[in-house]
């Protein structure tokens, strides 16, 4: 991974990865001042698809105090995503079956742009969650006695 700026990392606790994609990100010239002070969140965010484009929502990127006087920031606005038109159709498509959502995972720089990774994924139920931990903890357990061994 190139330059990370945040991740989403709740993504991967709330929902089974099926497929991602990586897309750009059309911003403003105060959002990328305040991704470059590390000032953003995708936390509760998701992606809808509206006439065949994707936008991004409910992600903040925090107005630094530096930012132009006459400039109005308003950090918690749509923003639309880069895709090629293929992938946009396997979204489509995707997601007009039942029970796939597109979230981000995590926003990164790529030669001097920034990119949103997005995942198309589905939610995982509690019990599933429960696996996971589970799992993961075995794992963990596994190693520490193969250590001590």
């Amino acid at each position: 991974m190139t330059n990370l700026i945040t991740d989403n990392r709740k993504a991967r606790h709330d929902y089974s990865i099926e497929q991602t994609f990586e897309a750009g990100l059309v911003l403003t010239g105060w959002e990328i001042k305040s991704l470059r002070a590390g000032k953003a969140q995708l936390a509760e965010s998701h992606v809808i698809l509206k006439n065949g484009e994707a936008f991004l929502l409910n992600s903040h990127f925090a107005p630094l105090p530096t930012v132009s006087t006459h400039v109005q920031a308003t950090p918690d606005r749509t923003r639309k995503l880069l895709l090629h038109k293929n992938e946009l159709n396997k979204l489509v498509g995707a997601v007009a079956r039942k029970g796939y959502a597109i979230i981000p995972l995590n926003l990164h720089w790529k030669k001097n742009k920034v990119k949103v990774d997005i995942a198309l994924a589905k939610g995982k139920k509690l019990y599933d969650k429960r696996d996971a931990i589970k799992s993961r903890d075995w794992e963990r357990q596994k190693q520490r006695l193969a250590k001590l061994r």
